[in-house]
Order: structure tokens, then sequence, then C-alpha cells
């Protein structure tokens, strides 16, 4: 039977709220039968308008003007061509479309905010609501510089955190839309809890504050549509109540929050609101991200309670998340404190030290008796939690997981049990650092959008979630404050932060990457050929940037070598083969070179896919040269370096085509000499350990992959899982063999070192696309082939990923001299199995085989 197994518009299966003219409309379907293919689909509106649907990918809406505020019924039809058809409903609601807000930004005219390196006192918002008509439909648009928490009638409405968001506040802001028409009564109370959050608070480790207003603002707009056919709209203005003498007392993204649940809205000092004066006008738009949600609540394993009374709770699992706390009993006005890490000291206390100046913690005041908390306006990384301030009988302790809303999409599974303890281990850390924008890292003083992390994860991240929302959202900010002369801030949203010592319009490759890598990941995975196009113009000028400052020294060949000094790249970061951040940063001529053959490559194939033929050839004769510049300055004929060599010099050229056939065959067996020679442990920076099991097993070196991917001597991915690691760190040797900690005082970083970081996760990919043997062909997976790598140590694999054509689930076991095989292929795609030799073309359905 054929079946719709989504129908989405903008990414939504539902609840979607959308402020696109042209919203985008896709879906997949399944089928029990083998051969299945789309023949035709078209998307009816209530309107009247048919959208016709050319194949999965969908389409934009391309019919008559919406309307704001209206909500639209839309009925997919489909036909396959075995003749079988289905159908399938979808409801979506326009945002505003641009029309003005009644409602202005308002603000506490009696709170003057100057403290630095703190974050604002949070504000309370009131207004009362009376209700003598029955209502047919109430919604509350609301945003606000800072993070809101909205409650009616005492009671939270929705299931999102931090809104409206993090985003490039100075270009855009995104509003929510919440249905609150079946939880009004005839008296209403509309409570908003606003604290400083990016926006206003302190941020980056620097503890910068009022980045992009000088205190808390709030706009709201309620919308009454009554049975009787009259409406209301009650915009938030002087006539709203505010305090910053509520519940919430502290609230920080780095320090946590202080909440006094004795406190009482109605014995709270409220005085009028007045307007705001905000210095930044941004566009508002619709929420278009992926909400911060509560995902899975964690148990502890295990407890012990400390000589000063401190109850440390391990919950055996590194996260992003919240205490959620049962108190049994307590008198008014006891002071419990919950504090966080992510690793303990040899007493079983906690090791803070590791969070520099974040506090990641939270005082909370009883009410009298019994009683629940779970922290609203704040999130930490921790793997335990230390309570103080009751007997441990009085108390019951969960966690809950608290991350962007991003389906699991994939998964992965071997026969070596530590392999899939490391794919756990990425998924753990994806969900850690998935929190509104793709953080570095959830615990200490910084969950920044570091650029470099997610430019070399995108791909792995795909594999595992349904990234398109999230990822188009930061790509969105990225466009909005890449420079004018196509530099990109290390960072987004930037918030005022710009290491290395960089110049106002320069490139830093690996980091700047990113506007090209993420983009193309989303093209890949999901046949993305619209973020392609509008993100097209930012991959030119990053690469021309490139371009501009790999020429500004040298000459003849050397034009082509990017050798600016150290001091402004990264380099090959964290390498744990070079002790110290000025050898990391040394090594950029490398890493900077290979990023411009890299980016030059890509620019040029996008420029040929939307029909760019000048930029195509401009582009690819960058890569050319770049290429030829690289193996002459850096190389001897035989493929030896005319340097010190190093493991990361030879895996980016590799991996990147930039070798001829027989140069990369001899570059392939120096590297793989090096990793020999090296124990098998990795050596790589960031820009060369996503890269160099690719470089190996895709030229000749399958055995040395193998070797380096399933050793567990320190450093390697495994040594991490030996050491008891539940996630990924940001250092392959942050616990040596022996146990002893790895703090990078000595290293010029200032002592860094996290527990929780997904960059080198990225080895995600190699298992997805080699172990188990899926990659697409076309992309969107429209055609894949099924090629297993198979390598000594691992008998069987398997997993799955969820396309835009539907799931693709495989799976293979070696049989002696025979290797049997398992394949779902989606409806409309096509597989080719290429196992031991032999080619097996497949159409959609369940297949198996064996393979002799």
């Amino acid at each position: 039977m054929l079946k719709i197994a989504s129908f989405l518009v903008e990414g939504k299966t539902s609840g979607a709220v959308t402020d696109a003219t042209r919203p985008h409309f896709s879906f997949y379907l399944t089928s029990d039968k083998e051969g299945s293919s789309l023949k035709s689909a078209k998307a009816i509106f209530d309107s009247g308008y048919e959208l016709d649907l050319p194949d999965e990918l969908g389409k934009d809406y391309d019919g008559p003007s919406l309307l704001p505020f209206k909500r639209y019924e839309v009925v997919l039809k489909v036909e396959d061509n075995l003749g079988e058809s289905a159908e399938d409903t979808l409801v979506f609601e326009t945002g505003r479309l641009g029309k003005p807000w009644l409602g202005k930004f308002i603000t506490d005219g009696e709170y003057t905010f100057t403290e630095k390196k703190v974050s604002p006192k949070p504000m309370v918002f009131k207004k009362d609501l009376k209700i003598r008509k029955k209502v047919r439909s109430a919604r509350i648009f609301a945003t606000c510089f800072g993070i809101y928490e909205l409650d009616l009638n005492g009671e939270k409405v929705g299931n999102r955190y931090f809104a409206p968001g993090f985003t490039s506040y100075a270009n855009q802001l995104m509003y929510q839309v919440y249905d609150i028409g079946d939880k009004l009564k005839e008296d209403n109370e509309i409570v908003f809890h606003v604290g400083g959050g990016w926006a206003v608070g302190s941020f980056v480790f620097s503890r910068v504050n009022r980045h992009y207003a000088d205190k808390q603002s709030l706009l709201c707009e309620i919308r009454i549509e009554y049975e009787d056919g009259t409406s209301e709209v009650i915009g938030s203005d002087e006539s709203f109540l505010v305090s910053t003498k509520g519940p919430y007392s502290m609230e920080d993204i780095y320090d946590g929050e202080d909440f006094d649940a004795s406190i009482e809205i109605k014995d709270i000092p409220f005085h009028n609101a007045v307007f705001a004066k905000n210095k930044l006008n941004p566009t508002l738009l619709a929420d278009y991200g992926a909400p911060v949600v509560d995902h899975e609540t964690l148990t502890p394993i295990s407890k012990n309670v400390l000589e000063d009374g401190t109850i440390v709770y391990d919950f055996g699992q590194n996260f992003a998340g919240v205490v959620e706390a049962h108190i049994l009993k307590a008198e008014k006005g006891r002071k419990i404190s919950f504090r966080h890490a992510e690793v303990t000291k040899k007493d079983g206390s906690l090791n803070t030290d590791l969070l520099r100046t974040a506090r990641a913690g939270v005082d909370y005041i009883c009410k009298e008796g019994e009683q629940f908390y779970v922290p609203r306006m704040s999130y930490m990384g921790f793997r335990y939690i230390g309570v103080s301030g009751i007997k441990e009988e009085d108390i019951e302790i969960k966690a809950r997981v608290r991350y962007s809303d991003m389906e699991l999409t994939g998964g992965f599974e071997c026969s070596d049990s530590r392999v899939n303890r490391l794919q756990q281990n990425i998924i753990w850390s994806s969900k850690s650092n998935f929190v509104e924008i793709p953080t570095d890292c959830p615990q200490r003083d910084e969950r920044m959008g570091w650029t470099g992390d997610i430019a070399l994860f995108a791909n792995t991240a795909c594999w595992n979630f349904d990234t398109q929302v999230f990822l188009r959202k930061w790509l969105k900010d990225l466009r909005s404050e890449q420079l004018r002369t196509g530099g990109v801030p290390n960072c987004i949203p930037i918030h005022g932060y710009g290491f290395p010592v960089t110049m106002p319009k320069m490139a830093i490759d690996f980091w700047g990457d990113a506007s090209v890598l993420v983009p193309y990941a989303l093209y890949n995975h999901y046949g993305d050929k619209k973020t392609l196009e509008v993100s097209y113009e930012s991959m030119r000028k990053y690469t021309l940037a490139e371009k501009f400052w790999a020429g500004l020294i040298g000459l003849g060949k050397r034009r082509y070598i990017w050798q600016t000094p150290a001091i402004f790249h990264f380099g090959d970061w964290v390498a744990p083969d070079e002790p110290t951040m000025a050898g990391w940063q040394k090594r950029s001529k490398y890493t900077g070179t290979c990023s411009l053959s890299n980016m030059a490559g890509l620019v040029s194939f996008a420029a040929d896919l939307l029909g760019k033929e000048e930029d195509k050839e401009k582009f690819a004769k960058i890569r050319e040269k770049t290429n030829e510049a690289y193996r002459s300055v850096f190389f001897h004929d035989d493929m030896s370096m005319k340097e010190k060599p190093f493991q990361t010099a030879y895996v980016l050229p590799l991996r990147f085509g930039m070798f001829e056939e027989e140069e990369a065959n001899k570059a392939a067996e120096k590297l793989a000499e090096l990793v020999k020679s090296g124990d098998y442990c990795i050596g790589t920076g960031f820009p060369g350990t996503p890269n160099i099991l690719f470089a190996l097993a895709d030229n000749g070196q399958r055995d040395t992959a193998y070797k380096m991917l399933l050793n567990d001597k320190c450093p390697s991915w495994l040594h991490e899982v030996k050491m008891g690691g539940t996630t990924i760190w940001e250092r392959f040797d942050a616990i040596r063999d022996g146990g002893d900690s790895n703090t990078g005082a000595d290293d010029g970083t200032g002592g860094m070192i996290s527990f929780n970081h997904y960059a080198s996760g990225a080895v995600g990919e190699f298992l997805y696309a080699r172990v188990l043997g899926i990659e697409w062909t076309l992309p969107g997976y429209k055609k894949f082939k099924f090629a297993p790598l198979l390598g000594e140590g691992i008998d069987y694999a398997k997993g799955h990923t969820l396309t835009p054509y539907g799931q693709i689930k495989a799976s293979w076991k070696k049989e002696g001299e025979s290797v049997s095989y398992e394949i779902d292929v989606p409806v409309s795609c096509t597989c080719l199995v290429c196992i031991k030799g032999q080619e097996i073309a497949l159409s959609s359905g369940h297949h198996q085989g064996r393979v002799d």
C-alpha cells in the first residue's frame, strides 16, 4: 500500500506558523511494493489553488498571495507508477506577513542596568484579561530583547524554552505565536518573565553584556476572535504592569538561575511599564527555527553524600539540560542549591574548575510543603549534580535533557561495542550542542556559535538528525553577519567576539568555510538546492576573500599559498601531535591553502549547477593553481614533505583531491607511515580529524584506516570510550592513559578543556559512508550506493538514515568468505550495491542477498 509518511511545510509537519510568502511544501512516501516511484503529486489548498509538486523534494508555493493571520488547510494527493494512490492533510498558519504590530516594546522605566559582566535582573510583566463573550480563537504573538517565559493563569504556555531564540538580533528577531483559545477563562492573568538571555545578559567568556540592548523589553499582541464575529486586539503598552521583584532574582546563560517559590504574583509590587527605546530595529519574523524543548528524562544511577552534607548525583551520562526536583517537604524560605559539573574530583566533590567563570547552578527558595521545580531560564552541561541545603530523604532528583527540537533520524551499530559507544557519544554531544545555535560546548562560559565546529560536523549531523530547519536558521544569521569584504566572523551570531587576532576584513580558513560547507551538507543530504542558491553569493564572497588574503604575500606560485601571519588563523587547532597553540597556528599555511582549494572547487561546482558559467571557470582556475602551488611548494617529487611532516598536511589534499593519481598514492603511503609510526594514534587537529580516515581508506590504505579507527590508545576516538567518556571531548587527551587530566594550562589556551565538544565526532560520517557503506550519488539520495568498506575488526554493521525520499535502512554481515546484506530503498530511489567487486542495481523496496 502506498502511504504518505510525511507532509511538510517549511520543514514542519504540524504547528507551522510562517511569514514566508512562498512557503515550501515537501513530502515522502512508503510502499510495501518493490519498484514504487512517484508519478504525480498535487497539493490542493482550501482556497481552491492547486500546486503541482514535481517530486518529493517539493516546491515553493506560487499561487495567489497568502493572507496574514490565516489558517490554511492543504490536501496532498499522490499517485505512483504502480497505480496506487494516497492522500494526507496538512494545516499551517500565516503569521503577520509584515503587518504592523499594534503593540510596542515596553520595559521597566524604574530599572537601570549598568553593571558589567553580569546579567540584568529579570523582569516580570503582567496583564489581566477579562473575557465576556464566547471565544472562537485566541492567539498571543510575543517576542522580546532577552528571553521570556509565558504563563497563563499560573501555567506555562507551550513547551518552548529560551524564546524568542538566539539570532543575529541586529538583523532579525523571531516572534512566537501561541494558541490560547482553549485555555482562557472569564478572568485571566497573563505573565511574562523576561531575562537578559543573549541580547542583554553576560555572554562569551569575556562576559560582555548589553551587546544588543541596554535592558530587556517585551513586545506582545493578544488577538481574539469571538463567536459573534467581532474581534479584539490588545497590544503591549503602558497599561501592562512590570516589576523586577518577581520570583526570578537572577537569570544567566552561564550562571543559571535563582528562583524564589515563596513569591506569588499577587504579592509583587508592580508599576506601569513604559515604552522602550531600543537601539536596534530588526526585522520581526515568525519563528523559523527549531525550538528548544525538553526531551529525555534521566534518573541518577548513583548518589553519594559528602562530609559537608552535599548530595552528589551521578546520571551516568554527560548532557545538556536542567534538574527536575521533587521536594517532598520543606519549610517556607529554605534555600536549596544545585550545582553542576561534567566530572568529579578524587574526593567525590564536583570539579567546577573547568567551568571557568560559569557558576552553572541554581539557588531555589522553597515555599511551604511539597513542591516541584524545573529551571526555565537557563541550562547547564553536566553529568553530576551536587545538592545542598536539604536532607537526602526530603528530595528526589531527576534531570531533563534540553536541546533544539530535531528528529533523531539516523542510527549506526556494528560488531564492536566500543564503536557503538562512540556513535552514542556523537549523538549525545550533538544534542548537547544543538541549543538554539550550533555551539561548541554546553557547560563553561562559552556555548558560542563557533563556525569551525559546525563546518566540520555538518555532514555527520545530517546523518543523525533532521537538521534542515535548525541549520537554515543559523545560515540566515551567517549571511546577515558576513562582512562586505567576504570574511565570516568566527562565531555566529557574532556577539562582539573575534579571536584569533583578526583584521576586520579577514577570512579565516576552516572557520569561515562554514559559509560553504554547511549549505553543501544541506544540499547533499536533503537535495536542498534552494539553500545553495540563497547562499551562493555568500559562498562566492568568502572564497574570493580567501584568495585575496592568500595572494597578499608571495610571488609566482606562492600567490596561491596562504601565508599571512599565523596569529590570524587557528591552523591545525588542538592537534595532539603539537603541544602548543602557537604550533597549531603555524600550520595555517597548509590548512589555509587546502581550504582555498576546497572552497574554490565547491563554488565552481555550485556555479555550474546554478548556471553561472563565468564563475564556474574562474573558481576552477583558482583551484587548479592552488593545487599546483601546494604540491610544488610543500612536497618533493616522491611526496615527502620539505618541512617536518605531520598528518594534516597529507590528509587535507588527499581528501580534497588536490593531488594527481600517482601523487595521491605516494602521499597516502607517506601518511600511512606517519600514522603507523605514531602507533595509529590521531595527530590531526580540527581540519584534519573529520577527513583522515577517508584520506587513508579512499587511497588504498584501508587497513591503516581501520587500525586507527579501532585503536584505543591515547589520543584516539576509542580512548575516550575506554576512559568512560559518554560524549565527545574537546581534546582526545583530556584524560590520558593512567587517568591524569590535561587541563590545557600550559599550551597557550589558558586552560581550555571540555568533555562535551562534538567537532571530532565528525568521524561519524565515516561510520555511515564507509563502514556501513551508504553514500549518495545524487543529492538527497535519489540515487545512492551501498558499498561497505570491509575491514579487519568489524564483522557486521547496520544502520539507517532518513532522506527526503524516506528511510534508508541497511545491514551487512561477514559469513566466512561471503557477505550477506539487507537494504530498504525508499520510494522513487535507486541503489547500486557494491560488495566484493560485484554490482547489483536495485529499485525501491526491501532487498536481501548474499555475495560470495
